[in-house]
C-alpha cells in the first residue's frame, strides 16, 4: 500500500513513492535512470540516456505556447546513502522504508533522499500533466551530484535549445539561489628531512572546535586546527622538534581537531595553557589543547623541517580572500587547508580553494603554487568545477520574483551560495544561460534525520507549474 496516498500534490508524491523505491545511491544510478527513460516512453516523449546515465526527456509546448523559448528543468537522480548504526537496509538492493509524522516525510533509519529525489518527482509530474500551460520542456536529470557533479561535468548539452534554467536542488521554500562558487581542490607536498631522537615525547590534542562546512561556514570566523597547530609549534621553545602532525578528514571541511607528537626536553602544559588562552575566540569557546605524555620516538624531524613545517602553517593563505561587491555579506573568494598529514618525510597540506569568479579562482591557485615554490615543495590542482557568476540582468529571476510575490503574498529571499552547484557547468556549458535554484523544505539532508516538508512540495510545486505559465 502506498505510504503517500492521499497526501498532495498526488502525481508529485506518486513519483517521489516510486523513486523511493529504487536503489539511487551515488555511483548505482543505472536503475533510477532506465526507470526515467520508461516513464518517458511511456508518455511518448523524446528521451536519451549517455553512458553516464544522465537522462534528457523533451515535451512539446501546451497549445498557444510553441513560439515561447524552451525551458531546461534541472534535478539530480542519486542520493546520499547514510543509515543508523542497527538499520539493516541495503542500499544496493533494498527500497527506502517510507513513513510520515505530521507534515513530514521520512525514511526510517536512513536518508531520505528528497535532495534530490523530490526534483526528479516536480519534473516527472510536469511531463505527465497534460492541463498545464507550459512553453516546450527540457528535462535534464543528472547522476552523481553527490560525490563530484560528475553527470553535470560530463553531459553533453549540445541537443538542448533552453536559456533558461530552473533547478530544482534547494532545501528552503521561499529562497531563490542565483549564484554559487566555482572550487577546485589543491594539494602542496613539502620535503621534511628527518634524523635520529632520544628525547622524550608529547602528544599535543588541539579539540573542542566547532569545525563546519568550508563554503557556507567560513565566514563565521571559525578556527582551523591545522592553522593553529601551525601557530603553536611556530612558538615552541628552542630544542623541541615535530615528530608527526595530522589534521583534518576532509578538504572541504574546517578541521576541528588536530593533533602533533613533538620531542622535547621541557614540560608544554604551562606553554599550551597560555597559548589557549591566547587563542580561544567567541567562535570556539571550546578549544582545548591537551597535553600527554607519548612513546618515544627513534626518529624526529631536524631543526630545518620543524621550523619550516610551522612556517608554512601560518604562511600559506586560508580562509577568506575576498567578500563579494554585487551582493552584501557574500563570501567571493576563500580557501580551506582541510588535511594535513606528516608521512615518509613530507608535509602533504590538502585545500578547497572556492571563488564565484574564475580569474580569481585562478590567482588564488597561482599564488598556493607560490608558496609551495618557496618551501621547495611541488604543487597539484585537480577537481576544477565553474562558478556560477551573478547575471545582473535576469529575465528568469526578475519573472520568479513577481510570481513568488503573487502566489505568496510577500518576497522571496534572493540569495547567492559560497558552494558549488550543477548550475555552474550548465552555465559554463551554454553561454548566456539563465538560471535560478529552489525547491522546497527539507530538513537534516545527507543524514537520517531527513526529513522533506508536504505542504512545502505542494506550495513549491504550485510555484513551478505558476512559473512555467508565465514564461
Amino acid at each position: 500500500m502506498s505510504i503517500l496516498q492521499g497526501f498532495a500534490p498526488e502525481r508529485v508524491l506518486h513519483y517521489f513513492e516510486e523513486i523511493c523505491s529504487i536503489p539511487h545511491g551515488s555511483g548505482d544510478t543505472d536503475r533510477i535512470s532506465d526507470y526515467c527513460v520508461n516513464v518517458a516512453k511511456n508518455l511518448g516523449l523524446d528521451v536519451t540516456k549517455d553512458a553516464l546515465n544522465n537522462v534528457i526527456i523533451k515535451k512539446p509546448a501546451s497549445k498557444g505556447y510553441e513560439s515561447h523559448e524552451p525551458i531546461i528543468i534541472q534535478g539530480h537522480l542519486d542520493m546520499v546513502c547514510e543509515k543508523d548504526a542497527d538499520c539493516d537496509l541495503d542500499f544496493s538492493t533494498d527500497g527506502l522504508r517510507l513513513g510520515v509524522d505530521g507534515d513530514w516525510i521520512y525514511a526510517k533509519g536512513t536518508t531520505l533522499g528528497g535532495d534530490d529525489g523530490i526534483a526528479v518527482a516536480m519534473a516527472l509530474a510536469v511531463l505527465e500533466d497534460e492541463t498545464l500551460p507550459h512553453p516546450p520542456i527540457e528535462a535534464v536529470f543528472t547522476t552523481d551530484e553527490e560525490t563530484g557533479m560528475y553527470g553535470a561535468e560530463g553531459i553533453d548539452v549540445s541537443g538542448l535549445k533552453g536559456k533558461l534554467l530552473l533547478n530544482i536542488d534547494s532545501e528552503c521554500e521561499g529562497i531563490l539561489t542565483v549564484s554559487c562558487a566555482g572550487g577546485a581542490r589543491a594539494e602542496i607536498e613539502i620535503p621534511l628531512t628527518a634524523e635520529s631522537n632520544s628525547l622524550p615525547c608529547k602528544k599535543i590534542v588541539f579539540k573542542g572546535l566547532q569545525g563546519g562546512h568550508s563554503g557556507v561556514e567560513i565566514d563565521k570566523g571559525r578556527i582551523n586546527a591545522d592553522v593553529l597547530m601551525g601557530q603553536f609549534f611556530k612558538e615552541l621553545p628552542d630544542g623541541c622538534r615535530i615528530v608527526d602532525a595530522f589534521g583534518g578528514t576532509k578538504d572541504n571541511a574546517i578541521p576541528s581537531r588536530a593533533e602533533g607528537i613533538v620531542a622535547t626536553p621541557w614540560d608544554l602544559s604551562q606553554i599550551a595553557a597560555e597559548f589557549a588562552a591566547k587563542n580561544r575566540p567567541d567562535t570556539d569557546p571550546g578549544l582545548v589543547i591537551e597535553i600527554s605524555d607519548a612513546e618515544t620516538a627513534t626518529i624526529c624531524y631536524d631543526e630545518a623541517s620543524t621550523r619550516r613545517i610551522g612556517e608554512f602553517l601560518t604562511t600559506v593563505p586560508n580562509g577568506i580572500q575576498a567578500m563579494s561587491k554585487n551582493i552584501d555579506g557574500l563570501v567571493q573568494t576563500s580557501l580551506n587547508l582541510g588535511q594535513l598529514r606528516c608521512d615518509n618525510h613530507t608535509l602533504t597540506a590538502t585545500f578547497s580553494v572556492r571563488s564565484s569568479v574564475g580569474a580569481e579562482k585562478k590567482e588564488l591557485l597561482k599564488k598556493l603554487e607560490s608558496v609551495a615554490e618557496k618551501f621547495g615543495g611541488s604543487f597539484d590542482s585537480h577537481g576544477d568545477y565553474p562558478a556560477w557568476e551573478y547575471k545582473e540582468d535576469s529575465i528568469l529571476r526578475d519573472t520568479m520574483i513577481r510570481v513568488y510575490r503573487e502566489q505568496y503574498g510577500k518576497e522571496p529571499v534572493v540569495e547567492a551560495i559560497h558552494a558549488g552547484l550543477e548550475c555552474g557547468f550548465f552555465c559554463d556549458k551554454i553561454p548566456g544561460l539563465d538560471a535560478v535554484s529552489f525547491g522546497p523544505d527539507m530538513k537534516d539532508i545527507h543524514t537520517p534525520r531527513e526529513r522533506l516538508n508536504i505542504p512545502s512540495v505542494a506550495r513549491t510545486y504550485a510555484y513551478l507549474c505558476n512559473i512555467l505559465k508565465e514564461l
